[in-house]
């Protein structure tokens, strides 16, 4: 019997997603759990998966198509079995667009006409200012896939991620058009600074023109991604009343630990992370404090079981918070390899709806960025968010009271609570157990 494959429903209030490629064709096999399509929600590429094994027929709708959530898309058929009578796409345009689609590999003339590549991969392409010529494609005909651009980023000395750079530094480089990942640095480990940018960006021939009052530098339209988090966010400041406490940890003992670990580790993916760190010494926080783990509702407060910590993820359009799901019953390698995996499919656009659901608590990390303290607004239905600082040194009086100083790694912790939920003296135990599981890590890497 044919198997309905249908658009899935990534969130409470998502109403429809546009398909962005087929990764298999009309009449080819698949196997249960393999994905057939990329599609897109209103926070991040998603891969639609097969319901059960057999063969992909009856496609409904080409690339580029937005369809309502739980609206069928396709069927998984057994051989010698037809799309269910009826059930084919309607329009004799839909039909050709798809016939074409599934005859020949999807090409993206905006990167390059005579080049054969699939949506997606063109997508990380111009995302990553690749040159398209340096990439071999392992599609039919050719044609360069996703798998192929993800190669060759993990191969090549492409940069990922946030540039060690000053404020200033990417100032100037903004205003140079200066690309950061190019220019050495000569600050502390490597930090590029306002110098460094000034010593290779080409001096200006003229002064720049000085735009008109009012003038619009750009636009940016508040729909998809961006239009969400607004919202989410707008909504979290007005219902749940935040309240705010902060606390510096000193850090020696846990980067100490840390250090020692992943000095016995060759494999730098299986290296403990510092984020992997403040995942479980959280969760193992919460584990005491459970109230911390709530959610609001008009009738009742839900103290959740389950501690599902989410870690914010900065990508281009806006912000995901994907989950290591009971965290506190994992140990912390296991928590750093699951962190790595899943910063590096947010990247690529490859998570799972399973991968952004359930979360009870987040951690929001700016001090990668040099960001000493901020404060961080609750991620609804949670009740309760970690903005963490940059780790930095500072000199502190010596333990003994004797007039000696010395020099600690310190990080400042913030949490945002809400204050329907908790007090303020509950919110604080939590923090005072957190500090202490920082400050004699011993429990966390046990």
């Amino acid at each position: 019997m044919a198997k309905e494959v249908i658009m899935p429903k990534f969130g409470f209030t998502q109403e429809e997603s546009e398909i962005l490629e087929w990764l298999v064709k009309e009449g080819e096999k698949v196997e249960k759990g393999d994905p057939i399509a990329v599609v897109t929600t209103d926070k991040i590429s998603m891969e639609v998966e097969a319901p059960e094994s057999g063969i992909l027929g009856g496609i409904k709708f080409p690339v580029g198509a937005v369809v309502p959530v739980t609206k069928i898309i396709a069927y998984i058929l057994e051989p010698g079995e037809s799309v269910p009578a009826g059930d084919e796409p309607t329009s004799e345009a839909v039909k050709t667009e798809i016939a074409e689609q599934a005859a020949a590999p999807a090409e993206k003339t905006a990167v390059a006409k005579s080049v054969k590549i699939s949506p997606v991969a063109a997508r990380i392409i111009e995302e990553k200012g690749i040159d398209i010529s340096a990439i071999q494609g392992t599609g039919a005909g050719g044609q360069i896939t996703r798998e192929d651009v993800e190669k060759f980023i993990q191969t090549s000395s492409i940069p990922m991620g946030k540039v060690n750079a000053t404020p200033a530094a990417r100032r100037v480089a903004g205003e140079k058009n200066l690309e950061l990942h190019g220019v050495k640095g000569s600050g502390p480990a490597g930090r590029i600074q306002e110098a460094d940018v000034l010593a290779v960006a080409p001096a200006k021939e003229k002064k720049p023109t000085i735009p008109p009052a009012g003038a619009i530098h750009k636009e940016i339209p508040l729909i998809g991604m961006r239009k969400t988090i607004a919202e989410n966010m707008q909504r979290s400041m007005q219902e749940a009343p935040h309240m705010t406490l902060q606390v510096d940890v000193q850090m020696d003992a846990v980067e100490t630990l840390r250090n020692d670990a992943n000095s016995r580790v060759s494999d730098k993916s299986k290296k403990i992370s510092a984020t992997a760190v403040l995942v479980k010494a959280c969760a193992l926080a919460i584990r005491k404090n459970m109230i911390i783990n709530s959610q609001f509702t008009p009738e009742k407060i839900l103290v959740k079981e389950n501690i599902n910590v989410g870690v914010a993820v900065a990508i281009d359009d806006g912000l995901i918070v994907p989950v290591v799901a009971n965290a506190d019953a994992k140990q912390i390698d296991m928590i750093s390899a699951e962190v790595n995996d899943l910063a590096q499919r947010s990247r690529f656009g490859r998570l799972k709806p399973q991968d952004l659901m359930d979360g009870t608590f987040t951690i929001s990390n700016l001090g990668m960025l040099g960001i000493d303290r901020f404060t961080a607004i609750i991620n609804p239905p949670q009740s309760a968010i970690l903005a963490v600082g940059a780790i930095r040194r500072q000199v502190v009086p010596d333990d003994a009271d004797v007039p000696v100083m010395r020099i600690v790694k310190m990080m400042t912790l913030t949490l945002s609570a809400d204050h329907r939920v908790m007090d303020g003296a509950q919110a604080a135990y939590f923090l005072a157990d957190l500090k202490n599981l920082l400050e004699t890590p011993g429990e966390l890497f046990l």
